[in-house]
């Protein structure tokens, strides 16, 4: 064939990361539309091999653009059933990034690829180079898909019609996740996908705590696990558990150290300071401890600027991902909001704090209804003393200190101050003496900027100085 191009084709690839100064197209990312989507379909309804462009080819497009861009992959077999979808959609993932020049990092609605210039100079100028020979990959690597097609969206417009459709496929596939519980199963998932990126990357999959990329829950890894038993995703036998509220299992203390090469021993499920979950990077939204107000941001892929700690999600995506347990910061998918067991270990939702707003709307359905006004957004604090203000205003959990719905124990103390200073004690001494002594919380907050406690602390320095009796 005369559009025929010998691409370089490798594991040793995945990986591989295409800077500005190498790019030819940049497909969806941050910038614009993108997603990726498999179905399963009758064998009859596939015409195996064909790659359908539906808008721009590589060669009519400028280079250095960012473009808007789909995928969706069309698999049958005697074999495949609704389940497995997400676990052809996720090992996108791996496949694409076998091939030298292509870039591929996250998932579903949020995929951001690039190709570089090395394509360009090799001659590619349609998709069907590039897709044509990541058919007969998938078709190799996971031999129970028979026939595959795929369809290719460049056209914007096509992108965004086709990218809500795929939503609510995503969301039919999430709910029946919801359903179902750690309690009720003898056997959790682990998927090492991500581990060319991420070395040291052993995630587990949960009833109660769905992959972190947001790509994969219980249901789909027990599918995988069942057509690809040596595959990357895995059965991991629940057993004895350490500590249930944590969610620390033997089980899943031996898969982390064995799956990160010794890296760690002990990996905790519903926690987020002692041995938290890995974050690889492919993490759908990420999690960040604020010790000025010892309570839980999160962020989405989508906020903008920074975040009240002063540091945008790119910058915190660095730090949190690779496969390592980086207390402080957690990559987490946004269907695990949505479970009974979210960093129960922690206070739950009585440790969250902020949010980026629309990450707030969209789960606001497992946000109980009492915490929801008492987490702040981008339009109520963006810095640390806009926040402590607004906490304050609202008596979050966080002021007095947090007890922890799963067992009722108090998980921290609230606000404390470091140091009483003779500034803070005239402050005070102001107060009470234009108050009359009759001392209200709320003006307390107010006026003083103390919670009912800080309040109580210079109260006590004062009465041993012997200030007040």
């Amino acid at each position: 064939m005369a559009d025929e191009v010998k691409l370089d084709i490798s594991p040793m690839y995945e990986g591989e990361r295409i800077r500005k100064e190498d790019l030819w197209i940049e497909m969806g990312g941050p910038k614009t539309d993108g997603f990726e989507l498999s179905l399963s379909a009758p064998m009859d309804e596939i015409q195996d091999g064909k790659v359908t462009v539906i808008g721009p080819e590589p060669s009519e497009i400028k280079p250095g653009s960012t473009i808007a861009f789909g995928m969706i992959f069309k698999a049958g077999g005697d074999k495949i059933e609704k389940d497995l979808e997400s676990i052809i959609e996720r090992r996108n993932h791996a496949l694409l990034s076998y091939v030298s020049g292509l870039m591929h990092l996250n998932q579903r609605y949020d995929i951001w690829m690039r190709m570089g210039n090395n394509l360009q100079k090799k001659g590619v100028t349609k998709w069907e180079q590039i897709f044509k020979p990541i058919i007969e990959l998938y078709k190799a690597e996971m031999p129970f898909i028979e026939k595959l097609e795929v369809t290719i969206i460049t056209d914007p417009a096509k992108v965004k019609e086709e990218l809500a459709k795929a939503l609510d496929i995503y969301i039919t596939r999430d709910a029946r996740a919801k359903g179902l519980h750690d309690e009720e199963v003898d056997v959790f998932y682990g998927c090492t996908l991500c581990q060319a990126f991420a070395p040291t990357s052993a995630c587990v999959v949960s009833p109660d705590r769905p992959s972190l990329c947001g790509a994969i829950t219980w249901f789909d890894g027990r599918a995988a696990a069942k057509v690809d038993p040596e595959g990357p995703q895995f059965a991991i036998t629940k057993g004895e558990a350490t500590d249930l509220v944590t969610g620390e299992y033997v089980s899943i203390n031996e898969m982390a150290e064995k799956r990160s090469g010794g890296e760690y021993n002990v990996m905790k499920l519903y926690t987020f300071f002692d041995a938290p979950h890995t974050s690889c990077g492919c993490f759908e939204t990420i999690g960040f401890y604020m010790p000025e107000v010892d309570g839980i941001g999160i962020a989405d892929r989508d906020f903008k600027g920074p975040a009240p700690n002063g540091i945008p999600f790119s910058t915190m995506a660095g730090q949190t991902g690779g496969g390592k347990q980086i207390v402080g910061f957690l990559g987490m998918g946004v269907l695990y909001y949505f479970s009974p067991k979210f960093l129960q270990a922690d206070g739950g939702w009585n440790r969250i704090v902020w949010m980026s707003k629309a990450l707030k709307e969209r789960v606001k359905a497992g946000i109980p209804e009492e915490m929801y006004p008492k987490i702040a957004t981008e339009d109520d604090a963006k810095d640390i003393d806009s926040l402590k203000k607004f906490l304050l205003k609202v008596n979050h959990p966080v002021v007095n200190g947090v007890v922890r719905p799963v067992d009722g124990q108090k998980v921290t103390e609230g606000w404390k101050l470091e140091e009483v200073t003779d500034d803070i004690k005239e402050k005070v001494i102001a107060f009470i003496e234009e108050s009359g002594g009759d001392i209200d919380v709320a003006a307390v907050n107010e006026k003083l900027g103390l919670t009912e406690g800080q309040f109580m602390q210079v109260i006590e320095v004062l009465q041993d100085e012997g200030v007040l009796e």
